[in-house]
């Protein structure tokens, strides 16, 4: 235990401590948080050993009480001679300190203190000691062997010294009024022991189920963050890598076209940036299900409105964009429809910006409740593509993947390839009624 804090106290950077965390619990031998366990485990120990020591004198103060009781000029005398007390005294001591040993090996000290409790009455209250014992940390079977040795003993001491005023059948009945109620009340420990063991596992078990249900929404949350870093970037970049592509191309331009590239590269770039620091100060956060989580999700997302202000970028971006929108009830759209959809145009425009430059792309989306709602982008209509000033725009070639996952997360169907000369995607996106 000792070793494995230690490691997680020097896991960390620079000397082996966490930035910002308290330096690490060092003993009197500079050993990280060795001491207090070793002196919590000394405690429990030495709290053991005094609690066995009360039990060890409680018992042979009984067993004497009980030799005392047989040397009364009334029974003792008649019955036993002063070579069976010494006996019975030098035999019960050495099986009552037996007792110490009685967690380690329950069942031989029972069975020794059994055979022993046979001559000797010292013994005798120890033996149910152990018997207890054995109910506590052993199985039916074995509970039960070890009482009906504890009877049999005290029915064998019955008879080679019997009690003129105690008949001998009542022998057996006393040691089984005496033994069922030690070993039920071991048994009791036992299953109370074995109850709060399960309960403790299930808690455990519960933990890491609740632990691996936040891991597996953080990677998640993580997974989405990652799709909206390419949507959001692939479009902004592709802008700025195109004005930037046509003022290598055309470094004669007419300085006001210059100066107004320049302009949309510049804010371009910006959007871009503040886009990344946003989403990385998310990815950033320890636990994205709390609160940084809860700030992200709580950003303004965009729906069906914002698809004029793409199609504007698009087109003040030197782009032909013709967008229709035939959605009656476009307020009532769910916003995981409208997200989507948007998502959906936004990656077409993208790829249109990178593979197929100065073709006009044809934007068609059109729904209502009930029937679903349709997102066609389309650019094989139209001129032939231009070549790309500066050549194409690399990519990762994941948009279409991630933009796939994204649609059939909401419930739709995606379609792409060529059609024509040009290129087609197409999301159909449920919308009840």
């Amino acid at each position: 235990m000792s070793s494995a804090v230690g490691g997680t106290v020097g896991s960390g950077r620079a000397g082996g401590v966490l930035p910002g965390a308290p330096p690490p619990v060092r003993g009197p031998a500079s050993e990280p948080v060795r001491g207090p366990v070793r002196g919590r485990c000394r405690r429990r120990v030495a709290l053991r050993l005094a609690g066995d020591t009360v039990v060890v004198l409680a018992c042979w103060a009984t067993g004497m009480v009980l030799l005392g009781v047989e040397l009364d000029p009334g029974f003792g005398p008649r019955v036993r001679g002063d070579a069976a007390l010494v006996a019975d005294v030098l035999l019960g001591a050495p099986a009552t300190l037996a007792l110490y040993a009685r967690r380690r090996a329950p069942v031989l000290v029972a069975s020794v203190l059994v055979v022993v409790s046979a001559v000797s009455v010292v013994a005798g209250v120890p033996a149910l000691v152990a018997l207890f014992g054995v109910a506590a940390r052993r199985r039916w079977p074995v509970v039960a062997a070890v009482a009906a040795g504890v009877v049999l003993a005290g029915t064998v001491y019955g008879l080679l010294w019997p009690d003129p005023g105690f008949p001998a059948w009542a022998v057996p009945l006393v040691g089984l009024a005496l033994v069922v109620p030690v070993a039920g009340w071991g048994a009791y420990v036992r299953t109370r022991h074995q109850l709060m063991t399960s309960l403790r596992e299930q808690a455990e078990a519960a933990r890491a189920e609740q632990e691996m249900r936040v891991q597996r929404a953080r990677a998640a949350e993580r997974s989405r963050i990652a799709r909206e870093m390419h949507d959001v970037l692939a479009h902004r970049l592709s802008l700025v890598s195109m004005h930037a592509g046509a003022l290598e191309f055309r470094p004669d331009a007419d300085p006001a076209d210059v100066a107004r590239a320049a302009g949309v590269i510049r804010a371009g770039t910006h959007e871009a940036l503040e886009d990344l620091r946003g989403i990385l100060g998310v990815l950033r956060a320890e636990d994205v299900t709390g609160a940084a989580g809860e700030e992200a999700r709580g950003r303004p997302q965009p729906t069906l409105d914002d698809l004029a202000e793409l199609a504007r970028e698009a087109r003040e971006a030197g782009g032909r964009v013709r967008l229709d929108v035939d959605v009656p009830a476009r307020a009532q759209a769910p916003a995981l429809v409208g997200r989507t959809a948007y998502r959906v145009v936004q990656e077409g425009l993208t790829n249109a910006r990178k593979h197929a430059p100065g073709r006009e792309v044809r934007v068609h989306v059109r729904g209502a409740p009930g029937h679903g709602l349709e997102v066609v982008v389309d650019d094989a209509a139209g001129a032939p593509a231009a070549p790309r000033p500066g050549g194409a725009v690399p990519g990762a070639g994941l948009g279409l993947v991630g933009l796939a996952e994204r649609v059939a997360l909401a419930g739709g169907e995606l379609e792409h390839g060529p059609s024509g000369d040009g290129f087609r995607l197409r999301a159909r996106l449920p919308w009840p009624a």
